[in-house]
C-alpha cells in the first residue's frame, strides 16, 4: 500500500524534472459554483498533464539493469506522452501501445518524444494483450497508466503541492478514470487534512467507478462513448480499494456538461483544457452541487490540456 512517505519520496525523486503547477482562481466560476474554487492547473505540467508525475517517478526509480531493457505501457495519450518523455530524459527505450482511436495530437506527441508506438484495437483487452507480448519479447518493465504503486505515489505529489498552496480546504474534486490520480491525492489528503471531503468525478458515459464502489467489486468499463477520452478506463486492483476507503463520493457528469465547463474555463479562466480535465468543474456547476451547503473552499484538479484543436467539441 502507498503511504504519505512514499509520496514524499516521489516528490524528491521528480523534483528536478516536474513542474510545480500553479493554483488559479476565477471570479465567474466562484459565482456560478456558489463557493471559492481553486483550480490546480495540471494542464500546465510537462506533457500537459499530471501523468508526468507518476511516469517520472516510475522511470527514475528503476535500477540500471531494468532501465536498460526499456519500459512499455498502454495508453490513449497522456500517460503515453509522460512515459515517453520520462524515458527520453533517462535515455532508455519506451514502447507505447495506443488504441486506434487515440487522438492524433497525442499520438504525434508520443512519437515526437521518441517512443515506439504500437497501434491496437480500441479495447482494454487488446491494449493489455499487446503490452504483455512486448514485455515477454523484450523484457521491458511494464508501467501501468494508473495501477502501479510508483504511479500512484507520483500522482499523489499533486496534493502535496496543493496543500502548501491553499490553506484550509474543505473539499477536493478529482477526475476519475483508472483512479491513479484520485488514489494518490486521496492518500496524501487523508494524511494531511483528515476532514477534507474527497470527491471523484467521471463521465456519465463511462461511469463504472461509482457502480464498482456500490457493489464492492470492479465493474469492467463498457465500450465508452464519452468525449473525455482520458477517463475511458476501468479501475485497477490497486486503485479500487484505495478509492473505496478514502473517497467520500463519486459524481457523474454528462458530455454536454463537460463541453459547457470547457467553455467556462477557456473563456473565463483563460486556460486551455481537454474534456477529461474539466469533469470536476462540470460537477461544481451542476444545480445539485451549487445548492449544497458547506465546502466553501473547494479545490478542483484540471488534469490535462492535450486536445486536437481541429476537433474541438463545439
Amino acid at each position: 500500500m502507498v503511504d504519505l512517505q512514499d509520496i514524499r519520496e516521489a516528490a524528491q525523486r521528480i523534483e528536478p524534472y516536474a513542474r510545480t503547477t500553479p493554483v488559479e482562481t476565477c471570479g465567474m466560476l466562484d459565482e456560478l459554483a456558489g463557493r471559492s474554487i481553486f483550480l490546480k492547473c495540471e494542464n500546465l505540467q510537462k506533457v500537459g498533464a499530471f501523468k508526468f508525475r507518476g511516469a517520472c517517478n516510475a522511470v527514475m526509480g528503476l535500477d540500471d539493469e531494468d532501465a536498460a531493457r526499456g519500459v512499455v505501457t498502454h495508453s490513449s495519450g497522456n500517460h503515453a506522452q509522460a512515459l515517453a518523455l520520462a524515458a527520453g530524459m533517462r535515455g532508455i527505450k519506451a514502447t507505447i501501445v495506443m488504441p486506434s482511436d487515440a487522438p492524433r495530437v497525442k499520438r504525434s506527441a508520443v512519437e515526437g518524444y521518441g517512443a515506439v508506438v504500437v497501434e491496437c484495437e480500441p479495447t482494454q483487452e487488446a491494449r493489455e494483450r499487446n503490452a504483455r507480448m512486448i514485455v515477454e519479447r523484450e523484457g521491458a518493465t511494464f508501467i501501468s497508466p494508473y495501477d502501479d504503486h510508483r504511479i500512484i505515489a507520483g500522482q499523489g505529489t499533486t496534493y502535496l503541492e496543493l496543500h502548501e498552496q491553499v490553506a484550509e480546504l474543505d473539499a477536493l474534486i478529482v477526475p476519475l478514470g483508472g483512479g491513479g490520480l484520485l488514489s494518490g491525492m486521496s492518500i496524501a489528503a487523508r494524511a494531511l487534512n483528515p476532514n477534507i471531503r474527497i470527491i471523484g468525478v467521471e463521465p456519465e458515459l463511462a461511469d463504472d467507478a461509482a457502480e464498482s464502489v456500490r457493489i464492492g467489486r470492479i465493474v469492467p468499463q463498457r465500450p465508452p462513448r464519452t468525449i473525455a477520452d482520458g477517463l475511458r478506463t476501468s479501475l485497477g486492483t490497486l486503485t479500487f480499494p484505495i478509492i473505496r476507503e478514502n473517497v467520500d463520493e463519486i459524481l457523474s457528469v454528462s458530455d454536454e456538461a463537460i463541453v459547457c465547463a470547457m467553455h467556462v474555463i477557456w473563456e473565463r479562466a483563460k486556460l486551455v483544457v481537454e474534456p477529461s480535465a474539466v469533469v470536476g468543474v462540470a460537477a461544481v456547476l451542476q444545480e445539485s452541487f451549487t445548492s449544497r451547503a458547506g465546502m466553501g473552499r473547494t479545490a478542483v484538479v484540471l488534469s490535462g490540456g492535450n486536445l486536437d484543436l481541429s476537433q474541438l467539441p463545439w
